[in-house]
């Protein structure tokens, strides 16, 4: 069995220019600072983690690294634009030794691919929320509908 956790990057200000380049606001800050406090406790580690190239996921995930220890990171430009089809082929693609996978994203992709893999109702991630799935496969390759189980959602 492997874990899956997918995370929403936290609240972002407005921006004149470009969405791409949307910062945390501090309130955003803050709340996942929160969250990597309460990860530190539950003790996990993250094998690879993948994560958006758009600055407000860059900046999430420099802050959950404070807490939470990630060996390997992945930045995809692809995934700030990316449908479910996408998500899921970056999934697939991961190595067999990978047992931990974290995704930083966005909506509403990252709350359709919760739905997708467990099969519930569609749970709509807020910023800076993350969702803890037990995937029910022994290799990342044979991911898909109904092929994982909610653990938890952590905010």
């Amino acid at each position: 069995m492997k874990q899956l956790i997918l995370l929403r990057h936290g609240e972002a200000g407005f921006s004149d220019g470009v969405d791409f380049q949307r910062q945390l606001t501090a309130r955003g800050k803050t709340q996942l600072n929160n969250l990597g406090q309460h990860l530190s406790l539950k003790a996990l580690e993250v094998d690879r983690m993948y994560c958006s190239s758009a600055t407000r996921t860059r900046e999430t995930a420099e802050i959950i690294k404070s807490h939470l220890p990630i060996k390997e990171e992945i930045y995809e430009k692809e995934i700030y634009s990316a449908n479910l089809e996408i998500l899921l082929k970056i999934l697939e693609e991961t190595p067999k030794e990978v047992e931990t996978c974290l995704l930083i994203g966005h909506n509403p992709t990252i709350s359709l691919l919760v739905s997708h893999l467990t099969s519930g109702d569609y749970v709509g991630l807020q910023p800076g929320t993350m969702a803890i799935l037990e995937v029910e496969i022994t290799d990342w390759y044979m991911i898909g509908m109904h092929t994982a189980s909610l653990r938890e959602i952590l905010s």
